[in-house]
């Protein structure tokens, strides 16, 4: 099946529209396409809201290590400045 969207020349990676995004399966034109993010197609609800929660628990791990990352650069909960001051 020949492709609907124009692939890109340099590089022949294929259009962000021409498969799913998650399962790789290829979407036609006669079938809904499921957007995330902006950039990021879905053949189904499932595979999309899939994704949602893979990046939800992503962020979640993320944002506990960027908080306990923190907290070992304090002291007796005081945070450590790291700042130069310049005094004239």
């Amino acid at each position: 099946m020949d492709s609907y969207y124009v692939r890109f020349v340099e590089n022949d990676e294929p259009h962000f529209l021409e498969s799913c995004s998650l399962c790789r399966k290829t979407l036609s034109l006669n079938s809904d396409i499921f957007m995330y993010r902006g950039d990021m197609a879905f053949c189904s609800q499932e595979c999309r809201q899939e994704q949602i929660e893979s990046d939800e628990k992503k962020a979640k791990r993320w944002r506990k290590e960027s908080s306990s990352s923190r907290s070992k650069n304090s002291v007796a909960g005081k945070g450590v400045r790291s700042e130069t001051l310049v005094v004239s």
